[in-house]
């Protein structure tokens, strides 16, 4: 399809979407596959959505502002490159944005990704992650979520339990 832009667009659940996960190409699939896949271990539902801030301005202009009107409590924006994606989500939408640098094949070691993500000027906040590190965005929308669901932080602190018993587990291992 030369020419057009083609879209993921899929939204896991029932429910309403409370998540929206977007990414500037297909290609950031892989990493941002990891946020659906602990969103899922929570219970929180989601969408996922390819919206380029550069090859797609109208589309990306048109997500975050519409985001909280159809329900989205939380965005996770992934970005290679110059990694524009989540700042510009940032400054159109009043949700919370967590930005995923994602080292790209037109990256420079992902540099260029998690400074333009990490840079934002005052009154544009993005909350960033590690370097591919969308399961930890997924983790971190899901404590967001969890401030005002009983539900969703129950599960949050089953988990911080569940991590601290692996961790002990594996130090019962060395001795």
């Amino acid at each position: 399809m030369a020419g057009s832009a083609k879209k993921i667009s899929f939204a896991k659940n029932k429910k309403m979407a409370e998540v929206g996960i977007i990414m500037g190409s297909k290609s950031d699939l892989p990493v941002m596959e990891e946020a659906a896949k602990i969103l899922d271990h929570f219970g929180i539902s989601y969408e996922i959505n390819v919206v380029s801030a550069h090859r797609t301005p109208e589309l990306m202009f048109e997500y975050a502002k519409n985001a909280h009107l159809k329900g989205l409590k939380v965005i996770i924006a992934g970005a290679g490159g110059a990694a524009h994606l989540p700042g510009m989500t940032a400054s159109l939408t009043p949700l919370p944005v967590i930005g995923v640098p994602i080292k790209s094949s037109n990256s420079i070691d992902g540099w260029d990704s998690m400074l333009s993500i990490l840079q934002m000027p005052n009154g544009i906040p993005v909350a960033t992650v590690a370097l591919n590190g969308a399961k930890n965005a997924g983790i971190l929308a899901a404590k967001i979520l969890g401030a005002s669901n009983p539900l969703v932080l129950q599960k949050m602190i089953a988990y911080a339990e569940q991590l601290k018993n692996e961790v002990l587990e594996s130090a019962k291992t060395l001795k």
